[in-house]
């Protein structure tokens, strides 16, 4: 079989993540990893997980429906608690504005394929979400800048961009909060000027709000669902959509995550589950109901005092540790602190060398951008490793670029 020709066009587009191939350094003891972003698993509440599993399937009439098909939208109880959460953020809604996906993932992907024809405009921010563009790619996009402002091409501009170009302006896509890759936040004023000009484009907004709940310092911001449904009046007239996520804050294992949105988007979303998956594990939608219900303000808080204070010794290491010439962001909550290396410094060069001579992963900045940019940039996890790791695995990285940078003097 020439399985080479069988495929669509469309699996040209698929790339396989340089992070999830990263993951594979954790099975290796002595490699001190800033790559994965993932949660610490001595954090998740494996207990009450394991309570709730048990009552679930030993309460009569409950532990058989916990095995069954069930509906599409999702578990009716849990939407309901989702919509708590979000009436709490300044978002009010009802069950019919909630449908429950296999993680915020598998919505980025339902949307891309509501929303996106070949050759349209998807608009991100440069660097932006790498499962955001693994998501959106195999539906053909041209990407573009997510820019407004002074200075960026006026809407107009954007929407002659795009037909220019053939296809048409479809959805703009924004992490707001401690953004993935680079740990920073859109102030308000910038999620309002945003939201002006995505009106003006005439796009729907993607907010993916995974580390929404992970501040560490400063005040919260609303959501830019939120400060939508106040310029609009509610949120069936809100053209943004919100991706929300258990996995950062309870488990990511069970795969729960949601989009909320206007019923008619979410109307939509429900067709494409039903086509692709018919429904999220009810057992898994059932036990992270019992989870939220039982233990969620208490994991959060949790979960920050310890993140917050592996922030701390990560921005202390490299304040410490980096030569001259290397800045980095200095996030008020999230997992990522975003570097920037001197520009004769290449990422992905720098991380073959770093695993060879110091043993210390990363991942590359390069994979954060869609036009191949970037290259002198890097992103530093620091929900995972322990202070003593940040602090050996900073002054090993390091000592590797001051190296590097003598190597370039010299030349």
């Amino acid at each position: 079989m020439d399985w080479k020709g069988a495929y669509a066009h469309r699996a040209g587009a698929m790339r396989a993540s340089e992070i999830r191939e990263l993951l594979k350094l954790l099975d290796q003891p002595d490699v001190l990893s800033f790559a994965g972003g993932i949660p610490d698993p001595t954090l998740f509440p494996t207990e009450a997980a394991r309570e709730a599993y048990g009552a679930v399937l030993g309460e009569p009439g409950v532990g058989p429906l916990s095995l069954q098909y069930s509906i599409s939208e999702g578990y009716v109880p849990l939407r309901r608690w989702i919509v708590a959460h979000m009436a709490s953020r300044g978002v009010v809604c009802d069950e019919e504005n909630i449908v429950i996906t296999s993680g915020s993932q598998q919505g980025l992907d339902y949307l891309g394929k509501l929303l996106i024809s070949p050759g349209d405009s998807a608009y991100v921010t440069r660097p932006t979400y790498l499962g955001a563009l693994q998501a959106f790619n195999p539906y053909e996009p041209r990407y573009a800048d997510l820019a407004f402002g002074e200075g960026a091409p006026t809407p107009a501009q954007c929407r002659e961009a795009a037909l220019a170009a053939g296809g048409r302006p479809a959805l703009a896509y924004v992490v707001p909060d401690f953004a993935n890759p680079t740990g920073e936040t859109l102030s308000r004023e910038d999620r309002l000027r945003l939201l002006e000009h995505v009106s003006a484009l005439g796009v729907p907004l993607v907010e993916d709000a995974a580390y929404a709940a992970l501040r560490y310092a400063g005040a919260d911001i609303a959501s830019c669902l939120a400060l939508d449904i106040a310029r609009v009046g509610d949120i069936d007239h809100s053209r943004v959509i919100y991706c929300g996520s258990f996995s950062k804050t309870i488990a990511p294992g069970l795969r729960v995550g949601w989009i909320c949105a206007a019923r008619d988007l979410v109307q939509k979303v429900v067709l494409t589950k039903q086509a692709a998956d018919l429904h999220s594990a009810t057992i898994n939608q059932m036990v992270m109901h019992r989870l939220a219900e039982a233990i969620y303000d208490e994991q959060v808080k949790k979960i920050i005092g310890v993140y917050a204070a592996r922030r701390d010794a990560l921005l202390a290491a490299l304040a410490k540790f980096m030569p001259e010439g290397v800045s980095w962001t200095a996030p008020e909550g999230g997992m990522f602190v975003w570097v920037t290396l001197p520009a004769n410094i290449d990422g992905a060069e720098l991380l073959a060398e770093s695993l060879r001579d110091e043993r210390v992963a990363f991942v590359p900045g390069g994979a954060f951008f869609f036009d191949g940019s970037g290259a002198n940039t890097l992103r530093l996890n620091f929900s995972l490793p322990s202070e003593a790791v940040i602090n050996e695995g900073i002054a090993r990285l390091a000592r590797l670029i001051a190296r590097k940078n003598n190597q370039f003097r010299a030349a």
